[in-house]
């Protein structure tokens, strides 16, 4: 099956050189510039395209892994250019957008899919290490949906098939889980930092206690695995937290509230702490000033 490639970032890059080692025809690669598609193609050894639509007339398959604002001018540029047929499969791998964004792909015949990885890639050989295994959603047309299952299939993948109106909060989670927990592991950075701790112990140091939280996590659940002075009920520990990070970090402050009461509701649902307690845990981390 021949693949073009649309888009030379991580993404594009990481699955085509996983779909060559499975069999599949990587006939070329287009991008916004020269240069990264010349860097993909040389990966891929396969040529470089000036004009998208010129790959997209020949493959089978039209993998477009451009940026997400990308992906519906582009889609339309190759349709008014011939670029789209039918028989032929055009996907995007984007978490937010549905396949209502190739639907000038969809009106010249050919089949639509969204393949998003639950999966993050920072480099093309993070993407090749990264994505097999992964759980991937899977939106678009019934055939498509028979391709895409494949492709997971031959990645070693697991799917489900996701409604376009979930794609938000399915983007929205998948953000929390990756772009907000490094957001966090950075919030957690700065604070012990600012207790003293020379930045290159601050990785070595918490390292361990972030991995053995994700362990405690896959094997209790998040409920169970909840520690710390929330889950035990005790205000006056949060209330020096507070008083502390007031001096040393007080821009800091709004975020560790927010996120003390989120993990209030997860202690009441352990149970490991009654509703008067949390009550007394709302009102030390209620915003100040009531806001």
């Amino acid at each position: 099956m021949r693949v073009g490639i649309i888009g030379a970032g991580p993404v594009g890059t990481g699955m085509g050189i996983l779909l060559s080692r499975r069999g599949y025809t990587i006939t070329g690669v287009a991008s916004r510039t020269r240069a990264s598609a010349q860097r993909a193609a040389h990966r891929l050894a396969c040529p470089v395209f000036t004009e998208p639509a010129a790959l997209a007339r020949l493959v089978e398959v039209v993998l477009i892994t451009t940026t997400d604002r990308a992906i519906g001018p582009v889609t339309l540029a190759i349709a008014r250019q011939g670029g789209f047929h039918p028989g032929q499969t055009v996907i995007h791998m984007s978490g937010s957008l549905t396949t209502a964004v190739l639907e000038p792909a969809r009106e010249a015949g050919a089949r639509v899919l969204s393949l998003h990885p639950l999966q993050s890639c920072a480099d093309a050989d993070r993407a090749v290490t990264n994505l097999p295994g992964s759980v991937f959603s899977l939106e678009g047309d019934a055939e498509a949906l028979t391709l895409g299952r494949q492709l997971v299939n031959d990645l070693g993948g697991e799917y489900f098939i996701i409604k376009p109106e979930a794609k938000p909060l399915y983007h929205a989670a998948a953000c929390v889980a990756s772009n907000y927990l490094v957001s966090l592991v950075d919030l957690s950075y700065r604070l012990m930092q600012a207790a003293g701790m020379e930045p290159a112990m601050v990785v070595r140091a918490l390292a361990p206690l972030i991995e053995g939280t994700w362990g405690n996590i896959k094997e209790k659940g998040t409920t169970l695995a909840l520690t710390g002075p929330i889950a035990r009920g005790d205000g006056e520990t949060i209330a020096d937290h507070l008083q502390a990070m007031a001096v040393k970090a007080p821009e800091l402050d709004e975020i560790y509230r927010a996120l003390g009461r989120y993990t209030i509701e997860v202690a009441v649902r352990k149970g490991s702490i009654e509703a008067h307690q949390a009550a007394g845990l709302e009102a030390i981390l209620a915003p100040p000033g009531g806001r």
